[in-house]
């Protein structure tokens, strides 16, 4: 199964930018989308972005629409979340998904990385 591992999290204040990357590594990513999850002390996880992975359709959060960018490197086997204008309340553990071709939901994660920003 191929293996999903985020980078890229940290700490940083309100209006900067982060970008997070996610690389499938074990084999060549030939799934049906690849997306980013997030989840807040205490609350659910929520849906971020999602690329899919032929024709690179995006879509997003209305929380992050105009803020967020997914993009995809297939050469790399890799996904990006360029997270500018951020917020405090952007805080959390930031998730990579992958859905495989005929699932109906995203069916591999990655360990996640830690997104803080302070006002």
């Amino acid at each position: 199964q191929v293996q999903l591992v985020e980078s890229g999290g940290g700490l940083t204040q309100a209006g900067e930018s982060l970008r997070l990357s996610c690389t499938a590594s074990g084999r060549t990513f030939s799934g049906y989308a690849m997306g980013w999850f997030r989840q807040a002390p205490g609350k659910e996880r929520e849906f971020v972005a999602s690329i899919r992975w032929s024709g690179g359709s995006t879509y997003y959060a209305d929380s992050v629409k105009g803020r967020f960018s997914i993009s995809r490197d297939i050469r790399k086997n890799m996904v990006a979340l360029q997270m500018n204008s951020l917020k405090p309340e952007d805080t959390a553990v930031y998730y990579c998904a992958s859905q495989s071709v005929g699932a109906n939901e995203y069916n591999n994660w990655g360990q996640g990385t830690q997104v803080t920003v302070s006002s």
